[in-house]
């Protein structure tokens, strides 16, 4: 992902902005956090940086500042400024004695178990390759080298999982040198978030992210979970393994494990588990130190509070008493048998808080909004680990009754509302055009009513995104907002959005399917072509094609017709239009680029093979906050 332009300077805070972040106190403060946080620390990689052909993925330079003061900035919330200084002690920690992390390279964490059968068990191989590697090599220059001899996923985000070709690479899979367990349906959430939904899915993970942000105390402060993303194309390697049941055991890298099946937790394949011989508990990203996403603002599968929170005590059930340290996938560790309990324990209720008084209010006929305004985290909760530097209370009440009630709160006046541009002028013409809603603003923004601007003055900008005026109030209002926000993704959201106002989207580079094509199914390329498939561009029909997997030695019959496509798995047609022998990286080159086709062998029609390859939708940078180009 790479910048396209540069941004113009972000605005300071308003004198309103500062009293609200002064007007903070951290009394959720826990003095043992950053004792936890640089625990065990026993090296750091030399410069701090890390790049690809010049390419920089990383750099801990760019975080000094968040180091510099305890004292927060004007412009960001104490919570998360204190939550960015944590995150950002980096290095080669250990955990237990055989068990170190790498942390504060990559938003997430790469955790080394030292195995009884001389390799290294890996546990999350980071967000991409050259994170990873620089992990690995810090862990074998320090500790010893050792081969990667299993690797575990516990979830299938990509942050997990992306950097496998930095610790091995898939001929040592394919031989069986190296096993990858994973949960069960990995592969298929995989797909879902990464094809199925993967343009737009990295397009709003920018926003999430802050990925486009400079760092600083105007721009990008945090990510909650950890400092910021590592930028590099992820890879993917499939499981060799999977975890289907609680209690499953297998013996990796000569190191017992026994797992706990979590789906529908943090994330839709998960898993949390235990190493009995060595009294050392991994809880995924089930439980990490910030209140999570019930439904992260990149969009994905609404999580299941209520599971969520049951997972966590069979945890405990499971667990708790033979244990002596947990870690996770983010943040640092809890040490001790008494504070894993408790940490643990914190973490079931507010989940279960969450889900339980969302479903009270639901139940009383409360809409998402409302219930929104209503819930505020009790005093009981009044610890740092379950504060929102992540996720955010608002948002997750939100989720919960969206996956219970969906996105309808029943009020037919909402039940099929005008899209945002031709709601965008009627509101405009209704409130007296377009000056005289900007006027009103302005006074709505020197009254410090921030929400309130970006919910009025949104109007303008669909209505005719071209009004600079609009804009600029817009952004103006969207930066103040993310200077209050405790929420590293709300803050980096608001910030994100105020950038493109200010200056038009961001084109992001995006990763091509075909790097990832050899880890799919060839079932999963025509779930995508079905994403793809636009039928006012290709009419004809129905039809079929042949198509043979070469490097899969698979049949497949792809069938046009009715506006949509079908497919089906070891058939062959003999009355199809033409047939094609293709490999999967090919075939997902031509999903972008037909001219792909010129390397697979094709008999009959090619021409019309050609034709519908090419009616198929490239997508391209999608606006967030203003109107697509075609309205």
């Amino acid at each position: 992902m790479a910048l396209n332009k540069p941004y113009r300077q972000a605005k300071p805070p308003t004198d309103l902005t500062v009293a609200a972040n002064q007007s903070v106190v951290l009394s959720f403060d826990d003095p043992g956090d950053h004792d936890r946080a640089t625990r065990g620390r026993v090296a750091q990689l030399d410069s701090g940086r890390i790049t690809v052909g010049g390419h920089v993925v990383f750099d801990v330079a760019r975080r000094e500042f968040v180091g510099q003061s305890e004292t927060a900035p004007d412009s960001v919330h104490p919570g998360l400024w204190r939550q960015a200084r944590l995150n950002v002690n980096h290095g080669l920690f250990e955990v237990a004695d055989g068990i170190w992390q790498v942390r504060g390279y990559d938003i997430s964490n790469i955790t080394f178990l030292a195995g009884d059968d001389g390799g290294w068990m890996v546990i999350d191989p980071l967000t991409n390759g050259p994170t990873a590697a620089a992990a690995l090599d810090l862990a074998n220059r320090t500790l010893g080298e050792r081969p990667v001899t299993s690797v575990i996923y516990t979830h299938s985000h990509v942050d997990h999982f992306g950097g496998i070709l930095g610790v091995t690479d898939r001929d040592a899979v394919d031989r069986g040198d190296v096993r990858i367990v994973a949960p069960v349906g990995f592969l298929e959430e995989v797909v879902g978030e990464l094809v199925v939904a993967g343009h737009i899915m990295v397009r709003r993970a920018a926003y999430q992210f802050g990925t486009l942000l400079p760092p600083g105390p105007l721009g990008h402060v945090d990510c909650g979970l950890g400092s910021a993303l590592g930028l590099a194309p992820w890879g993917r390697v499939a499981p060799t393994h999977t975890v289907a049941e609680t209690g499953q055991e297998m013996t990796l890298s000569g190191i017992r494990v026994v797992f706990q099946n979590t789906p529908d937790a943090e994330a839709p394949a998960e898993m949390n588990f235990h190493f009995p011989d060595r009294r050392a508990l991994c809880m995924a990203e089930n439980c990490t130190h910030t209140l999570h996403n019930l439904h992260p603002i990149r969009g994905a599968k609404t999580r299941d509070s209520l599971a969520w929170s049951k997972y966590i005590q069979e945890a405990i059930d499971l667990w708790a008493d033979d244990t002596d340290v947990m870690f996770a996938s983010h943040h640092w560790p809890r040490f001790g048998t008494d504070d894993v309990r408790g940490f643990l324990a914190m973490q079931r209720d507010v989940y279960r808080w969450m889900h339980d008084q969302t479903m009270r209010l639901a139940n009383q006929g409360y809409g998402p909004d409302e219930i929104a305004a209503e819930l505020h985290l009790p005093d009981e909760f009044d610890q740092s680990h379950v504060r929102g530097y992540y996720g955010a209370v608002p948002h997750n009440c939100r989720a919960v009754f969206n996956r219970y009630l969906g996105w309808y709160d029943s009020n037919p006046a909402n039940l099929d509302p005008l899209p945002p541009v031709q709601a965008g002028a009627n509101y405009v013409e209704f409130m007296g055009g377009a000056d005289a809603v900007l006027a009103k603003a302005r006074s709505s923004f020197e009254r410090g009513d921030y929400r309130w601007v970006v919910q009025v003055v949104n109007h303008v900008v669909f209505a005719d995104p071209a009004n600079r005026a609009a804009r600029e109030l817009q952004a103006d209002a969207l930066e103040q907002l993310g200077y209050q926000s405790e929420s590293a993704t709300w803050r980096n959201a608001y910030l994100m959005g105020a950038m493109e106002l200010r200056d038009g989207p961001s084109r992001l580079g995006w990763v091509p399917i075909e790097s990832m094509a050899q880890a799919m199914e060839a079932e999963h390329l025509f779930d995508l072509v079905g994403v793809r498939f636009d039928p006012s561009r290709f009419t004809m029909g129905p039809l079929a094609f042949n198509f043979h997997f070469t490097d899969l030695d698979e049949d497949h019959l792809l069938g046009v017709g009715r506006s949509v496509i079908h497919h089906r798995a070891a058939a062959v047609d003999d009355g199809a239009v033409a047939s094609v022998r293709i490999d999967r990286a090919t075939f997902a080159a031509a999903l972008s680029d037909a001219a792909a086709l010129r390397d697979a062998e094709i008999s009959g029609d090619r021409d019309i093979v050609t034709e519908f390859f090419g009616a198929l939708t490239v997508f391209g940078t999608a606006p967030l906050v203003e109107p697509r180009p075609d309205g």
